[in-house]
């Protein structure tokens, strides 16, 4: 017989066709009429497709009494019209094989809820829960439409090393990737590790961004993107940060920031619009269970048009209108609660913020001729906050030199990157998203480390 997805069976209503299911049992009713229900799922979409399983099976006693939830099963019948209120079609099994049965003491997925922190503890499980399978289903389907933008721009799709002798953001949250001896380490003289003895004959980490080798891509093809794993040893336990994260990062030559923002709200609309139209079913079960206006936040970030607003109207406009717990004060770097209040009271949609004081922002963003403020840009949402960072890049040479002595950062470091400028350089602008955050605002979850699957926080790297 022919194997079908259960999500196809009820899109495709094949009442009355002869088919093959593969999946897992959620539970298992017995009747006093001498036959069972059998609720599975094979993750394909959040309904059960219930099975009828009568007592002429030749496997019955033996194995149909013995299913209990996590079992593994292959159902081979025919579609038929549910007698029962609860569903509209079943699957009236001819025969039922048990891949692998499931001990119902020990196996945790029972039909007690359990708290997602629990869940955290069996990662390797919870993709079998509702939530989990819901929110990888999304995860991908953003994964595709994020593919489908850029590729519909004529962007290349570039993959940056996840090996790096450079820090772009400069703030030395770094992990650091080294084959030497713990044990053993070569020191120099003055009492310093001596990194021309590691593997790559200097220091490496992991990368916190793809940015800088990105532009040297877009530099020569005018438009580029990456997609991949971002690393931070920062030493956070709030719900809105991981060690290990995905970042995409589109750049482009010959564009300005004003380019850049447009960009920039263009494809978060692009990624709700596609979520809104290929998973409604999970997005009203997160608008059920997770967040009951989800679906309206949703639908706003896609029907408005962005707050475009300097930073130093921002400062004003906090200034006048509330006490926070962090003081307000030109030249600070805003907090949740103050990007939540422009947000989410002052606009009541997502804001733009440009213009950052160069202060607090890194050597490459552009420079602006008041000298005090570069050309950057981030996009807040309500409930989120930032979701993207991003800026115009530093084109001109001796300003970007400039500007990692003010940093302090050796320029010998950055040769190749300077290099940019010195040969035919362009004005160009770029962004940085946060792949976790943006599952986070289209599901409603309230912490990041359930958006991903394996989420890797300090002191936890399990599975």
């Amino acid at each position: 017989m022919q194997q079908f997805l259960i999500r196809d069976i009820y899109q495709k209503q094949l009442v009355n066709q002869k088919l093959c299911v593969n999946g897992w049992v959620k539970t298992r009713r017995d009747s006093k009429g001498g036959f069972s229900f059998l609720e599975v799922n094979d993750g394909s979409c959040l309904k059960n497709l219930q099975i009828i399983a009568e007592n002429s099976l030749g496997n019955y006693h033996d194995d149909i009494l013995n299913l209990f939830p996590g079992s593994s099963v292959k159902v081979e019948g025919t579609i038929v019209r549910s007698l029962g209120g609860n569903q509209e079609i079943e699957l009236k099994a001819e025969s039922v094989n048990v891949y692998g049965f499931s001990d119902v003491t020990t196996y945790p997925l029972q039909k007690q809820r359990i708290s997602f922190e629990k869940l955290r503890e069996i990662a390797h499980l919870r993709a079998r829960t509702n939530t989990f399978g819901a929110i990888t289903r999304v995860r991908n389907a953003l994964s595709f439409a994020t593919h489908r933008f850029f590729q519909e721009r004529n962007f290349y799709y570039l993959n940056t090393p996840i090996i790096t002798t450079s820090d772009c953001e400069g703030a030395g949250q770094l992990f650091r990737v080294t084959t030497l001896d713990m044990q053993n380490l070569p020191m120099n003289k003055p009492g310093n590790i001596n990194s021309q003895s590691d593997f790559f004959g200097e220091e490496a980490s992991l990368t916190v961004s793809g940015q800088l080798e990105a532009e040297t891509y877009a530099c020569a093809l005018g438009r580029v993107y990456t997609f991949g794993p971002t690393f931070r040893a920062e030493n956070s336990n709030t719900s809105r940060h991981l060690a290990e994260f995905w970042m995409v990062e589109p750049e482009m030559a010959f564009a300005d920031l004003m380019q850049d923002i447009t960009l920039a709200e263009d494809y978060l609309k692009f990624l709700i619009n596609h979520l809104l139209n290929q998973c409604k079913e999970d997005l009203e079960f997160f608008n059920l269970h997770i967040e009951n206006t989800l679906l309206e936040q949703l639908n706003n970030i896609v029907n408005c048009d962005f707050v475009i607003l300097t930073y130093t109207d921002a400062i004003k406009i906090l200034s006048k209108h509330k006490k926070f717990s962090f003081p307000v004060n030109w030249g600070m770097d805003l907090q949740s609660e103050h990007e939540q209040f422009l947000t989410e009271i002052e606009f009541k949609k997502p804001v733009v913020l440009t213009d950052y004081p160069k202060i607090i922002k890194p050597f490459y963003m552009r420079v602006n001729d008041d000298g005090k403020t570069v050309a950057a840009m981030d996009v807040l949402l309500p409930k989120i906050g930032e979701i993207i960072g991003g800026s115009q890049r530093e084109e001109r040479l001796d300003i970007l030199q400039n500007r990692l002595k003010e940093l302090g950062q050796n320029e010998n470091n950055y040769w190749w990157y300077l290099d940019l400028r010195r040969f035919g350089t362009v004005p160009h602008s770029g962004f940085g998203l946060g792949f976790e955050r943006l599952i986070k605002l289209c599901t409603g979850m309230g912490n990041i480390r359930d958006t991903i699957p394996f989420p890797r926080v300090p002191g936890n790297a399990k599975f």
